[in-house]
């Protein structure tokens, strides 16, 4: 599972949340493949995908989260994507 976290330089939500977003990544998908990316440097492809307020994450290259979410719902929606992968 690839996790992509749009952030932008300065952004004091995005820095007080990456962590903890991390974390929960890492504790619900062992191998999950976390990659940040400055939204200055990915224009582009964030507004493909929709981005339009950060922090903003997208799981396996779709967007889920258009805006910060909690690190229980972001954990939840993992683990559900998680086992529709295993049961695939």
């Amino acid at each position: 599972m690839k996790i992509e976290l749009f952030y932008a330089p300065g952004c004091d939500k995005c820095a007080a949340n990456r962590e903890n977003l991390k974390a929960a990544a890492s504790e619900h998908v062992p191998d999950v493949e976390w990659c940040e990316l400055n939204v200055l440097d990915h224009m582009e492809y964030a507004v493909d995908l929709g981005v339009l307020t950060l922090p903003a994450i997208a799981i396996d290259g779709v967007l889920e989260f258009p805006s910060l979410p909690k690190v229980k719902q972001f954990a939840d929606a993992i683990a559900r994507k998680a086992a529709s992968l295993e049961r695939s």
